[in-house]
């Protein structure tokens, strides 16, 4: 590809990011999260990419919006990391499917079950999506300390919103629901649709990455006629993410400290 002066859909140059960069999937949240930050403003905005650059801990971060799965999210990581960023949160909602993940309650994904393609034209399919440790382990202090109900383990992520949620309707229900199915007797946590490619992403990249979720709904309960009621404040993920990148920033210079000691 022609080397052009800017990142080609991000429209961004090196010094525009920090390393450190929180990633939303929805552009209007990008404002909100910025807000959290030390002297935000506006780098740049185009398609689905919203950029906003502040500080926090008097270090360079940024939140870049990435739209809806794992393609966009994946080009996102790919023109971030070229200028420059190394750390990555990936947050925003899921949808339940262990019985114990109500509405309201905060995922932590440890890993992600590659039910989608964009990690396939990076690894293949045995090699696991895998969260970094230290910011699972960030995110998982942080949620904690802010009071969520707070839940760690695998999630599940799809290209098909539709093929979750109207499953029976599609030529291939036959494979969604029992696939489903399988998810449910694994215990995993929760669907979403951008972890597996990011986290398969950032193994190729050599740079981390983790993901938080605030839970929207969980279709499961409302099966089982468990009362829940929808919760779309998705302020809790936010929150969580910058807490945990304030818990990375300090860790790393505390790292950087040492090593120069």
């Amino acid at each position: 590809m022609q080397k052009l002066e800017k990142q080609y859909h991000i429209q961004c140059v090196e010094g525009d990011v920090g390393r450190y960069v929180i990633l939303p999937g929805d552009p209007g949240r990008c404002p909100a999260i910025a807000a959290l930050f030390d002297n935000a403003y506006h780098v740049s905005q185009n398609r689905e990419y919203n950029i906003y650059t502040g500080t926090l801990l008097g270090e360079k971060v940024s939140v870049c919006s990435t739209g809806i799965g794992g393609p966009s999210a994946a080009i996102a990581m790919e023109e971030l990391h070229n200028i420059g960023a190394d750390t990555f949160i990936r947050t925003g909602t899921c949808g339940g499917i262990d019985l114990d993940v109500q509405s309201g309650d905060v995922v932590v994904a440890t890993g992600a079950i590659r039910f989608e393609h964009t990690s396939r034209e990076y690894a293949p399919i045995e090699y696991p999506a895998v969260a970094d440790f230290g910011i699972t382990h960030a995110l998982w202090q942080a949620s904690l300390a802010l009071g969520y109900r707070t839940h760690t383990g695998v999630v599940q992520c799809k290209d098909s919103f539709y093929g979750q949620h109207s499953p029976g309707r599609m030529p291939v229900s036959y494979e969604l629901l029992e696939k489903w199915e399988a998810w449910k007797r694994l215990g995993v946590k929760a669907s979403e649709m951008e972890s597996a490619a990011l986290f398969v992403v950032a193994d190729t990249l050599h740079c981390r990455c983790g993901s938080c979720f605030h839970v929207v709904w969980n279709q499961e309960r409302e099966a089982a006629g468990l009362d829940q009621k929808m919760s779309e404040d998705t302020s809790s993920s936010v929150k969580v993410a910058v807490e945990a990148m304030k818990i990375l920033i300090y860790q790393d210079k505390e790292k950087a400290g040492h090593s120069n000691a």
